[in-house]
């Protein structure tokens, strides 16, 4: 009790608080942002302070109180921080509005005894003595402070301006200078030298001009000082100016404004010759990345006052050194070397020593040994040439450039036939056939190919010397014997000289070649030689030659159209006779196209020369056209089904389930009412054909079963037990007879109705049921007969039974009959049953 009363008094112990527990720390479902909260606080201004309220000041009392409290105030938030000058100005500020300037000036001396080297504390003052008028405290403001601060441009500015203000125009004078002993930045230059200017000091403005661009000399200042000289009509001394800066920079650090400046003066002096040597000298001092914009204001001054020469020549320059570039940059750029070389040979014979000499430097670049680089190289040799025998007419040096290229190319990798080709045409244009032979036949030993050879019999042609033709045609057969245009040109060539015989025998042979790159032209060059000499028989065995190799559709129709051009007599028909052994032969073709274009001709054929017969046989031939549906894959490798046109021809045994599948889905809308309607008609007449078949199986068993109960009847001891028997076989045959009809019955229903869906369109339903009746009555009274031997059998083991029941005197009737209908009931279910109870199910959903 006493701790607690202590720790109620405070001197004991305390108590430890106690510490909510959260027991839910999961996020609340709305949160709160803090821009929800500061839009909040704006909306119900939660944030304004109001204004204090305005004090109004009656008498001296009360200002002196209040200008104790406010310098209270600051004197106060001053002691707290002294270093913060905003609280010295402010307080400065306080002062001057209540006009105590002594005061003011005693606030600011102290800041600056804080900071002195503060130039807003100086400006402050400053402005505060000019604003009250105190010019010399100003004057000794401003001194004080750029003793203090000679680099803040800013004293400065305003110690001149406020004596200029003034019109103390020496004083402002003597400011400048001393300023301009610390050599300041260009805008204080700038500013002295428009101080002068506007006192119309010209000579003291172009002393401070040779000063400032001796402090500064930067090429633009010397602009200035020369645009300044310009300005004011010193011409000469505008020139000197620029020529002196170009002297002072030298050619090491001279820049391109100086001598656009230097230009453009010169121009508006109309000193254009002067202008044009400034931009050459420019261009010849500068580097070329760096004279861009001299070239470009080099061309235009050329464009307004120059020539067309002196144009072209700019233009030409400027060109030549993007091109030099272009090759500097990439030695195996050939284009850039052919509008080199172009751009060269254009400037005339003028400059024919300097296009050598960038030839030479071209073709100095020789690619790797790969026939792709090499096809841009070749060029540059053929226009050296071309430029050595037409431009400079030296015979003996393009004949050693040619040698030279020849030299250089590999030609166990590859060659260039046309190098060959224009050496030896430039030997024959300088009279010397045998040494241009000479080039071609090394050629072809060497590296034989087509164009050489071609070329060689072409010119052996010209000079009219078709022995040394048919040898070279014999070689270049050796060197390619499956090339078809060789053979048909040897042949055309013999053709030309009259030798049928020799043009015939190269055709043979030629086509007797086991390889050939186009057959189907050799083939046909040689049918239309055969035609060109009217060999009609001959074309047409050559014709049926090559049907043995090839069944294109093409041959068969050059075939009927030269059976055709035929004279004879029977044309027509041989010619008809063509067109149907190609169909025939074209029967199995899988292009379908082939076929379609030959009965098309075929069509177009008996239209003009056919009998109304002939065309109504044709026209029976044509296919149908049919959209069909494929599977294919596109880029992706997905599946896709395209449409594509199909063709389906009568003749065709494949085609005709088709036609007959399309025949029928045509009529099938027809017929599809009248299947409907015989439907019902055949349930009806299956229903009345089964219950008459049923009544007549049910008689037979009938009569059976009397006969049995009269032979039956002669044992007078068992009289009682055999009509008890005669009762249950008539009840049990009833049964099987049933059962053995349903089955005659249920199997014909199947029959007839499978029989009835497949010739209802030929509606002989009925007179099949008829043919079928007896057959289901045969069945149906070898189903009586079953019936009745097992009826038999069952009578034979009834009375075994009851012998043994009468001598066991416990048994009654009733116990017999039962236990002979159920050795009766136990019989296993046939296979035969279930088949029918399977139909009879198909028949009742069928008749639904």
């Amino acid at each position: 009790m006493a701790d607690d009363k202590d720790d109620d008094l405070g001197l004991g112990r305390s108590k430890m608080p106690k510490i909510a527990k959260v027991k839910n720390k999961l996020p609340a479902p709305v949160q709160i942002t803090a821009e929800q909260l500061l839009r909040e606080a704006k909306e119900r201004e939660l944030e304004l302070v109001q204004p204090p309220p305005k004090q109004k000041i009656s008498d001296q009392d009360e200002l002196r109180d209040y200008q104790m409290r406010k310098r209270k105030k600051f004197e106060d938030n001053i002691r707290k921080n002294r270093s913060l000058i905003a609280t010295w100005l402010a307080y400065a500020s306080w002062e001057e509005s209540q006009h105590n300037l002594r005061n003011a000036r005693s606030v600011y001396e102290r800041a600056l005894d804080v900071d002195h080297r503060n130039r807003v504390i100086w400006l402050r003052y400053a402005e505060m003595e000019m604003k009250n008028r105190q010019i010399n405290s100003a004057r000794n403001v401003w001194d004080r402070a750029v003793a203090i601060l000679p680099r803040a441009d800013q004293l400065w500015f305003k110690y001149v301006y406020m004596e200029e203000k003034l019109g103390n125009i020496a004083g402002c004078r003597q400011v400048f200078e001393r300023w301009m002993e610390w050599q300041p930045g260009e805008q204080a230059w700038m500013s002295y030298i428009n101080f002068e200017i506007r006192c119309k000091e010209l000579d003291r403005a172009r002393y401070i001009y040779e000063r400032f661009v001796n402090v500064h000399p930067s090429t633009r200042n010397w602009i200035k000082y020369a645009k300044f000289e310009e300005k004011n009509g010193y011409v000469d001394s505008a020139r000197s100016i620029f020529e002196r800066a170009g002297v002072y920079f030298g050619v090491e650090h001279i820049d391109e404004t100086l001598f656009i400046a230097f230009a453009k003066f010169e121009e508006a002096q109309k000193e254009h010759e002067r202008a044009r040597a400034i931009y050459k000298k420019a261009l010849e001092l500068l580097p070329r990345d760096n004279a861009q914009e001299v070239v470009r204001l080099h061309t235009i001054h050329e464009k307004r006052f120059g020539d067309h020469a002196a144009i072209d020549n700019v233009i030409s320059s400027k060109r030549r050194y993007k091109y030099e570039e272009a090759v500097q940059e990439n030695k195996y750029d050939y284009d850039s070397w052919y509008q080199y070389i172009r751009l060269m040979e254009s400037e005339g014979l003028e400059k024919a020593e300097q296009t050598k000499e960038l030839y030479e430097r071209a073709i100095a670049n020789i690619p790797p040994q790969e026939k792709q680089h090499w096809r841009r190289y070749i060029y540059l040799w053929i226009n050296y040439a071309l430029f050595a025998e037409l431009d400079l007419g030296d015979v003996s040096m393009t004949r050693e450039i040619y040698r030279q290229c020849l030299n250089i190319i590999p030609h166990k990798r590859f060659t260039f036939a046309k190098i060959w080709i224009m050496f030896a045409e430039f030997e024959i244009r300088h009279r010397d056939v045998g040494a241009a032979r000479r080039i071609l036949g090394h050629a072809i030993g060497m590296c034989p190919k087509d164009k050489l050879f071609r070329d060689y019999i072409a010119l052996e042609q010209q000079l009219v010397q078709f022995d040394r033709c048919r040898k070279l045609y014999e070689k270049f057969l050796e060197f390619s014997p499956e090339n078809c245009r060789t053979w048909i040109d040897f042949a055309t060539m013999e053709d030309y000289l009259d030798d049928i015989p020799r043009a015939r025998a190269v055709f043979e042979l030629a086509i007797s070649q086991p390889v050939l790159d186009m057959p189907e032209v050799l083939w046909k060059a040689y049918i239309d030689f055969e035609l060109k000499q009217e060999n009609y028989n001959g074309a047409l065995a050559l014709h049926r030659r090559l049907l043995e190799r090839t069944q294109h559709v093409q041959v068969w129709l050059s075939y009927a159209k030269t059976q055709m051009s035929t004279d004879s007599e029977d044309g027509i028909q041989k010619t008809r006779e063509v067109f149907r052994e190609a169909n025939r032969q074209m029967k199995g073709c899988e292009n379908k196209e082939e076929r379609k274009q030959l009965l098309e001709a075929w069509k177009n054929f008996e239209h003009e020369y056919g009998t109304g017969k002939t065309k109504a046989d044709v026209d029976r031939l044509q296919p149908t056209t049919v959209i069909r549906r494929r599977k294919c894959e596109n880029d992706s490798g997905a599946e896709l089904w395209e449409e594509f046109t199909d063709y389906m021809f009568p003749d065709d045994d494949a085609a005709k389930p088709n036609l007959k599948l399309l025949a029928i889905a045509k009529s099938w809308k027809v017929s599809n009412a009248a299947q409907s309607s015989t439907l019902d008609e055949e349930v009806k007449s299956e229903n009345s054909d089964e219950d008459s078949d049923n009544e007549s199986s049910l008689d037979v068993n009938k009569s059976k079963i009397q006969n049995k109960k009269e032979q039956s009847s002669s044992s007078s001891e068992s009289s009682v037990a055999s009509e008890d028997k005669n009762a249950r076989i008539k009840h049990f045959g009833k049964d099987q007879s049933g059962s053995s009809d349903e089955e005659g019955t249920q199997a014909q229903k199947s029959k007839h109705n499978s029989e009835s869906d497949s010739d209802s369109e030929n509606g002989a339903d009925h007179r099949r049921k008829k043919a079928r009746r007896p057959s289901s009555e045969s069945s149906d009274s070898e189903g009586g007969k079953k019936s009745s031997e097992s009826s038999d059998s069952s009578e034979s083991e009834d009375e075994s039974d009851d012998d043994e029941k009468r001598k066991n005197a416990g048994s009654s009737d009733s116990d017999s009959k039962h236990s002979n209908r159920r050795h009766q009931m136990k019989r296993p279910r046939s296979d035969s049953e279930d088949e029918v109870n399977a139909h009879k199910t198909k028949v009742k959903a069928k008749r639904i």
